[in-house]
């Protein structure tokens, strides 16, 4: 039986759906590509006047579309705007790429991840090889910084499986719990481009997991391999009970 906490439905990038939600009003969707086509910073009596809106309404869409992060405001020293010498608010395009993606989808990081193994690769060292070593590097990381939020202690299998669970939904990975002692991961945030070197990000996948359980000090649970159709092809699994106790 499948258990699921209450927050385990957001494994989706709610701050992503909230930034296009914004953009399902026509006078928001009018000031987001006029202030996208500006090139540069423009003030609410800009938008007002090229939307057509009064300048309390441009007002109160701009900063509705900064508060989802698609824009970003601040005053601007070197304009001024005709009362009192007081520096008018300007808006500009946010740098944030919004996208959204169900399931998750983040082939840019296993991109990052591909990008540092052929830049950080031995002479003697395979491609293959330093994939895998830069996904368990990465993994230790993550675990380690893990490890420094929580209380000290010993890292026990039921608590490892509670972190990763936290933390790897956060990553796209879509965990739950088969088993008390069983972590699925539902989703895979690679596909398609995993569907191309199946067996390659897997073993990423896997080397990363392990990475983890290693920098969280998680010696109880393994990260084992097993595959199934359009999930991630990893478990994460404690080592001290019985196979049948797991399943």
């Amino acid at each position: 039986m499948v258990s699921v906490d209450a927050g385990a439905a957001e494994w989706f990038d709610v701050a992503a759906v909230e930034a296009v939600a914004a953009l399902d009003d026509s006078a928001r969707r009018s000031i987001y590509a006029f202030v996208a086509a500006s090139g540069g910073p423009v003030t609410r009596a800009h938008v007002a006047h090229a939307v057509g809106i009064s300048r309390s309404l441009a007002a109160f869409h701009l900063d509705k579309l900064v508060g989802v992060g698609l824009l970003v405001a601040r005053t601007d020293s070197a304009r001024t705007s005709g009362t009192r010498g007081r520096s008018p608010k300007v808006y500009e395009r946010s740098s944030t790429d919004v996208a959204v993606n169900l399931p998750t989808r983040r082939p840019a990081d296993l991109a990052d991840m591909l990008v540092e193994a052929i830049g950080t690769a031995a002479p003697h060292e395979t491609a293959r090889n330093a994939a895998i070593r830069v996904a368990e590097q990465r993994g230790r990381d993550l675990g380690a910084a893990t490890r420094t939020q929580v209380r000290g202690g010993r890292i026990g299998a039921e608590r490892a499986l509670m972190l990763g669970e936290s933390v790897l939904r956060e990553r796209g990975f879509e965990p739950v719990r088969e088993a008390p002692t069983t972590l699925r991961l539902r989703n895979c945030p690679y596909r398609p481009v995993a569907a191309h070197a199946p067996e390659l990000v897997c073993r990423m996948n896997q080397s990363f997991f392990a990475g983890f359980l290693a920098g969280l000090g998680a010696d109880t649970v393994q990260a084992q391999l097993i595959p199934r159709e359009r999930e991630c092809c990893v478990e994460l699994r404690d080592a001290t009970r019985p196979k049948a106790d797991a399943t």
